[in-house]
């Protein structure tokens, strides 16, 4: 039995979901949602409850259904208050800043690095060392961040690069003679 399939997802006040064969769409403050689920589990919407349940006793079948549900929660937190990732910057000279719509990013390059921002998220850098990813879909925020970090990754020996800001950097010793 899943347990996180076993829990149902509350729907906060303010919040609409609508289930229409298998997608599910969830409307809120900051935007609308939605989510296609696959035959082997069933959703009903009961009131400000959303619960999932299995269909059948299949492997395939218990595997989606905790899936489903968590998919489903998200959604609920992506409309309600969003996904956010902040990232840090480390290294002599290197710098962030927006550009209008487009990220510049000074990261010791023989050029700077310009990354457009796609729609649905909002890049910010409140100070030139640190760069604030917001959003209602968690995937696309958290694929932002990753594209952005993947510029320059943190090294293990001085910490240079992009790093989560709840990322710990495993450091190394350097040569000794």
């Amino acid at each position: 039995m899943s347990r996180i399939g076993k829990k149902p997802v509350d729907l906060p006040s303010g919040v609409e979901a609508s289930v229409s064969g298998q997608t599910v769409s969830v409307k809120g403050p900051k935007g609308q949602r939605s989510f296609t689920a696959t035959d082997d589990v069933s959703i009903t919407v009961d009131g400000n409850v959303i619960s999932v349940e299995p269909r059948g006793k299949s492997k395939r079948a218990r595997q989606q259904w905790g899936m489903s549900r968590t998919r489903i929660g998200n959604l609920v937190i992506g409309v309600t208050d969003g996904f956010k990732k902040e990232l840090e910057i480390s290294g002599v000279g290197y710098r962030a800043a927006m550009e209008g719509k487009n990220l510049k990013l000074n990261l010791g390059l023989s050029h700077d690095v310009v990354y457009e921002v796609p729609e649905g998220v909002t890049v910010a850098a409140p100070k030139q060392t640190e760069i604030v990813i917001e959003g209602i879909d968690e995937q696309q925020v958290g694929q932002v961040a990753a594209e952005i970090r993947a510029w320059r990754k943190p090294e293990p020996y001085k910490g240079k690069g992009i790093k989560y800001k709840d990322e710990y950097i495993f450091r190394k010793e350097g040569k000794k003679k």
